[in-house]
Order: C-alpha cells, then sequence, then structure tokens
C-alpha cells in the first residue's frame, strides 16, 4: 500500500508541474499576435479552431490546419502558402509583413499541439 501511495503522489506531483504549463502556452497562444492575426484574417474559412470547418471553409475546401497534412509541411511550406496563396487560399504577402506571417506561422503551429492532446 506504501508503494502506491507513493506512486500516486509521484502522479499527483509530475500533473501538477504539467497542467499549469500546458495552460499557460495554450493561454499564449490565445493571446499572441498571431492569434489576433488569425482572428482578423483567418477565421473566416478556417474557423476559429482552424480546422476549416465554416460554410465558407467547406465550400473552398479550407485545409484542417491541425492535421497531419498541415502540421507536417516545413516551415517554409507553410511561409509560402501563406505569403503567396495556394488553390482556394487568397496571397497575405501583400496584407502583412514578414513578422506579421512568422507569427501567424507560430499560431498554426500551437493549434496543431493543441490537436495532440
Amino acid at each position: 500500500m506504501r508503494r502506491v501511495l507513493g506512486m500516486r503522489s509521484i502522479m499527483s506531483l509530475v500533473l501538477s508541474a504539467i497542467l499549469p504549463i500546458t495552460i499557460s502556452n495554450l493561454a499564449w497562444a490565445e493571446g499572441s499576435p498571431g492569434a489576433t492575426i488569425f482572428k482578423a484574417k483567418c477565421v473566416l474559412c478556417h474557423g476559429a479552431d482552424g480546422t476549416g470547418n465554416t460554410p465558407l471553409g467547406k465550400q473552398l475546401q479550407a485545409a484542417n490546419l491541425r492535421s497531419k497534412d498541415v502540421q507536417q509541411k516545413t516551415d517554409a511550406e507553410l511561409r509560402k502558402v501563406i505569403h503567396d496563396g495556394q488553390t482556394n487560399m487568397p496571397a497575405f504577402g501583400d496584407q502583412l509583413s514578414d513578422e506579421e506571417i512568422t507569427q501567424v506561422l507560430k499560431y498554426v503551429r500551437s493549434l496543431g499541439k493543441a490537436a495532440k492532446k
């Protein structure tokens, strides 16, 4: 019984250390500059959760930004899509600075991390 209590204590300690980090990372992502830009420029098609499950997103076949297909792309590939556009997605290179594109890219990466949990 003593060993079981010890393991429970260790698990409680580990969870109490990890949970605040996870919550703070999600809070950062939501309040990040990338999140602000995403909400202004991307939500109409990709949705707030990035899945593309919006009326316009479905019509345009917007990518699910949480998917493995998107998350496996390199930063350079995603940056190019954001900058130049692709298929039904418009280019944002004339609307966003390189730094803003970087911030959106970081936010898209955070959507992939949230999907894994």
